[in-house]
């Protein structure tokens, strides 16, 4: 589930960017890229407490010190593209 959440995170950031380049309204297509951002990170919380709950110590072990580094570095990068448009606008209007 945390798959399909991600890549629809992903591509609702581009559709924000792709928005803000194109001059139309962007702000709601922000929002949805976070939602699925936070949603993403929820359904990937909820597969690690599943593995907890089964005590599949080696899954556990084997998955969560990789994801948690990325997990950190796309939230990271999906904050910050989906917000790019509002510091570009700030910036322009200055």
């Amino acid at each position: 589930m945390w798959v399909i959440l991600g890549v629809i995170a992903i591509v609702v950031t581009f559709i924000n960017l792709y928005m803000y380049t194109t001059g139309k309204d962007y702000k709601l297509a922000m929002a949805m890229g976070l939602t699925f951002t936070a949603l993403t990170l929820c359904a990937e919380y909820s597969l690690v407490s599943g593995w907890v709950k089964a005590e599949d110590w080696s899954a556990l072990l084997d998955v969560v010190p990789g994801m948690e580094r990325a997990l950190w570095f796309l939230t990271m990068v999906s904050i910050l593209l989906n917000i790019a448009p509002i510091l570009l606008e700030r910036k322009g209007k200055k």
